[in-house]
């Protein structure tokens, strides 16, 4: 059944990505804070540690959070990309830019958490020249919450004691 449901996914995910005639050139942190509550200045590789005292960080996937991919030799300004939707616990859809093409949007595409600790540590996102998941698995850091979702995480949880 989830099989069934990843394959859906990563099919749809083939119609997604949109050519960025609108957004030229767009790059990955330019697009995500267009849209997303996650205001951080830098590279993207830099967000994580940038976030730090501004923002909650964590390695859970939800709706509206930036996921914050590391500097490496292929991609050495990192990568940010804006969870549109959860699937489960080692699949999400993402809106990001810059990725499969020069300036080029994708809404609604597939990531994977690859990592073996389940950590989002190691991700795998839709490669349009391919029409699959990545063949290489991209190192992450995790999550950065927007505020308002800390907030209202912060008050549905009953405190600990």
């Amino acid at each position: 059944m989830l099989r069934n449901v990843v394959a859906t996914l990563l099919a749809v995910s083939a119609f997604a990505a949109l050519p960025g005639a609108a957004h030229a050139r767009l790059q990955c942190v330019t697009y995500a804070r267009q849209i997303s509550d996650v205001q951080i200045s830098g590279n993207a590789r830099d967000w994580w540690s940038n976030a730090e005292g501004s923002y909650a960080r964590g390695q859970e996937p939800k709706t509206g959070a930036v996921l914050a991919f590391s500097g490496t030799k292929a991609m050495p300004y990192g990568h940010v990309a804006v969870v549109r939707k959860v699937v489960d616990s080692r699949h999400i859809l993402i809106d990001h830019a810059n990725w499969s093409g020069p300036g080029m949007v994708e809404k609604g595409v597939m990531a994977v958490d690859v990592s073996s600790a389940g950590d989002w540590s190691e991700v795998r996102v839709w490669y349009a020249p391919t029409k699959s998941v990545g063949l290489r698995a991209s190192p992450a850091k995790g999550f950065i919450y927007p505020r308002t979702m800390t907030a209202q995480a912060d008050t549905a949880k009953p405190a600990k004691g």
